[in-house]
């Protein structure tokens, strides 16, 4: 996995943003199913998010169980290269802030699993 701090440092230009997309280690927001697990690891916290619907995820952990708040459920807004400029179709990308529907921005992403429900349910 790249050193995110030297990856992050590097797009700081929309067009440098722009370029980087295509190289993103990403999970798309089509990519999750109904009932999938997506679980993410940021530098401060892990979140545990589940697809209950299309556009709408029950999220536990981080900033959620800091307020009581887990499970909650939340749309996700997308994914930040740690200021405004936002990638909507992205669930997670390592090196990128999750940023939910509360205006909730994680720290930035370390790693993530996502965890089929189809293949859950056939053991």
């Amino acid at each position: 996995m790249p050193d995110t701090e030297q990856t992050i440092s590097r797009y700081r230009t929309l067009s440098a943003i722009v370029d980087h997309t295509d190289r993103l280690e990403a999970i798309y927001k089509k990519d999750l199913e109904f009932g999938d697990r997506l679980i993410v690891t940021t530098r401060n916290s892990t979140y545990s998010i589940h697809a209950v619907r299309e556009g709408l995820y029950a999220v536990s952990g981080g900033w959620f169980d800091r307020h009581g708040l887990s499970p909650t459920k939340v749309a996700i807004n997308g994914c930040t290269w740690g200021g405004h400029a936002i990638k909507e179709d992205i669930l997670a990308a390592c090196g990128l802030h999750l940023e939910f529907e509360n205006s909730v921005v994680t720290s930035r992403i370390l790693q993530f699993q996502v965890i089929r429900f189809r293949e859950v349910s056939v053991q």
